[in-house]
C-alpha cells in the first residue's frame, strides 16, 4: 500500500500532492521557454484549486511566492514579481508598540484619552467647542453604559477635564442636550435586574414552556 506517510512532505497542503509534482517536474524542464510556458498552467491550477485568494489584491503575487515555497526556493523562471528568498520569509514583523501607560478612567477607555488630545489640538473655537460637546456626548454614553440610569453633564464635564490635565478648557455652561435615545445596554443585560433578574427571566421561560 502507498500510505501518505511513505510520501514525501506537502510543503503547501492547500494545493495537495498534484502541484508538488508538478513544480517539481516543471523544475526538471531545461527550456527555459517551455518551462515558463509550464510554470504559468501551473499558476492557473493554483488559482483554480484555492480560489479565496481572489479575495486580497495582491493574490496573483501570492500565487507565485507560493510556487517558490513548494519548489523550495530553488526554481528558475521568470516571474512577474521578486522571487522571495528564505530568510525574507523566516524575518519576523516588527513588534508593534503598546502604550503601557495606566488608563486614568476604565469607563471611558484609551482612546477617549487620545481624542481629548486631538481637540485639544484645535485652534478654531467654535469647532473645537462643538468637538467637545460631542466627546462629551459619547463619554456619557459610555458612562451610562456601565453605571447609572442617569448623570449629570457637569460629572462628564468634570471628567473630561481631569483627562485632560490642563490641555483642554472646558466652555462654562455647556449643555450637551437630550440623552433620550443615545444608548443601548448590551444585549440581554439589566444592570438593574443583575443575577436576581436573569433567575427570574429563566422561570418565566419555564413558565412559558
Amino acid at each position: 500500500m502507498d500510505y501518505n506517510t511513505y510520501r514525501e512532505k506537502l510543503i503547501l497542503p492547500e494545493y495537495g500532492r498534484h502541484v508538488q509534482k508538478m513544480i517539481e517536474r516543471v523544475k526538471g524542464i531545461e527550456d527555459r521557454q517551455k518551462r515558463n510556458e509550464q510554470i504559468q498552467a501551473v499558476v492557473n491550477v493554483m488559482t483554480l484549486l484555492n480560489p479565496s485568494l481572489r479575495e486580497y489584491p495582491d493574490y496573483k503575487r501570492k500565487l507565485w511566492d507560493h510556487v517558490y515555497v513548494i519548489a523550495g526556493y530553488d526554481i528558475d523562471i521568470d516571474s512577474p514579481y521578486e522571487a522571495p528568498t528564505p530568510a525574507k520569509a523566516a524575518a519576523r514583523p516588527e513588534p508593534i508598540p503598546v502604550d503601557k501607560t495606566p488608563i486614568k478612567a476604565s469607563c471611558y477607555g484609551r482612546n477617549i484619552e487620545n481624542m481629548i488630545d486631538l481637540v485639544a489640538g484645535i485652534e478654531d473655537d467654535t469647532v473645537r467647542t462643538e468637538m467637545i460637546r460631542n466627546l462629551a456626548r459619547y463619554m456619557r454614553q459610555q458612562y451610562l453604559i456601565w453605571n447609572k440610569d442617569s448623570v449629570a453633564d457637569e460629572t462628564i464635564l468634570k471628567d473630561m477635564a481631569t483627562l485632560a490635565q490642563g490641555k483642554l478648557e472646558i466652555p462654562e455652561g455647556l449643555e450637551l442636550g437630550a440623552v433620550h435615545g443615545e444608548f443601548n445596554r448590551p444585549r440581554g443585560l439589566d444592570m438593574r435586574q443583575g443575577q436576581s433578574g436573569k433567575k427570574k427571566n429563566k422561570k418565566k421561560f419555564r413558565n412559558n414552556n
